[in-house]
Formats: C-alpha cells, sequence, structure tokens
C-alpha cells in the first residue's frame, strides 16, 4: 500500500490556488469543447466572476509561497535555489504579472497587449504541471494526484479547444475563398 502524507497548510493552499485558476480557464474551453455545459450557468457564472477568481488564486498562490519560503528557509541568492524552485517562481511571476493587470484601467491603457499578456495563464498551466509533478514526486499527499488529473484535464481541454478553434478559423477562410464575390457580380 502506498501511503501518503498528510498535506500542509502551504499544500492546501497550493491546491486550493490551483483549484481556483482552473476555476478562470473553465469558461472559456467549456464554451468551446463542452457546449452543452452552457445550459448549467456554471460557466457563465465563473466568467463574470473570473478576475476575482484570479486574484483569489493569486493571493492563495502567495500564501502557499510564502509558507514554503518559511519552511524551507531559502537562500535567495544562491542561484541552486533559483533553479530547484523555477517552476513555482516562474508561475507567480505570471499570477502577478496577470493580477496586476486585471483591472478596467490595465485592459484600457495596454489594449492588444492585454489580452496578450493574459495568455500567459497558457504558459503558468503547462508549468504547474511540471511544478506539481516535480515537487510533490518523493511525498506524494491526498490533493496531489487530484492536482495532477485536474490540472492535465485542463490542459488537455484546451489543447482540444485550440484545435477546434483552429478548425473552425478553417472553414471560415475555405468559405470565403468559394463564396462568389457579390459586390463585386453587382458593379459589371
Amino acid at each position: 500500500m502506498i501511503s501518503m502524507d498528510e498535506p500542509s497548510l502551504a499544500n492546501i493552499l497550493g491546491f486550493l490556488a490551483l483549484a481556483s485558476y482552473i476555476a478562470t480557464l473553465i469558461p472559456t474551453t467549456f464554451r468551446i469543447v463542452l457546449p452543452q455545459t452552457k445550459e448549467t450557468g456554471i460557466p457563465q457564472l465563473l466568467l463574470k466572476h473570473r478576475r476575482n477568481i484570479g486574484l483569489i488564486a493569486f493571493f492563495l498562490a502567495l500564501g502557499h509561497g510564502f509558507l514554503m519560503v518559511q519552511k524551507r528557509n531559502f537562500d535567495f541568492f544562491d542561484i541552486n535555489t533559483f533553479w530547484i524552485y523555477i517552476q513555482g517562481v516562474s508561475t507567480f511571476i505570471i499570477f502577478t504579472l496577470l493580477s496586476i493587470t486585471s483591472n478596467n484601467w490595465s485592459v484600457k491603457k495596454l489594449k492588444k497587449n492585454w489580452k496578450q499578456l493574459h495568455k500567459l495563464t497558457y504558459v503558468a498551466m503547462i508549468i504547474l504541471i511540471w511544478h506539481i509533478w516535480d515537487k510533490m514526486s518523493d511525498h506524494w499527499t491526498y490533493l496531489t494526484p487530484i492536482s495532477l488529473v485536474a490540472t492535465i484535464l485542463i490542459t488537455v481541454l484546451f489543447i482540444i479547444r485550440l484545435r477546434i478553434e483552429h478548425q473552425d478559423k478553417q472553414q471560415r477562410n475555405a468559405k470565403k475563398l468559394t463564396q462568389p464575390d457579390l459586390a463585386g457580380q453587382n458593379n459589371r
């Protein structure tokens, strides 16, 4: 029988941060991949509160990181520390950028760049799989498999979403090429 460690408060905060983060990814992904979920109202509710949920995810991740730094007594001036925790630090930097710019003022000021910046959330999704696997590989708790499955599942759904969006774009472009130019015919 596999023995599992009890999750620490830091692990619980990390898990809650992950769950909140995944909740921010659900609305758009489910709308495209699982359109029947629209009838439940859950994606619309999550979409309505996405920014707040994202901020909650950030503060939970901040708590997770703070407790881990305190527990491990990190030496921030040691390059080895940086390399050991690069996934957590990278994800936290992404979450920080997203949190700072999750407001109407940033949307107005950054314009198209805001959307590009917020695509970093998908980079964080991939890094999180690595982070969970790497940091929990020697001491799984009951939260570890749930975290891995949830993160991998939302990532797979995101990849399916990208494929659907790509196919839809190809179909729209093909339709444009096959439709007669009605404006040009009227001028003859």
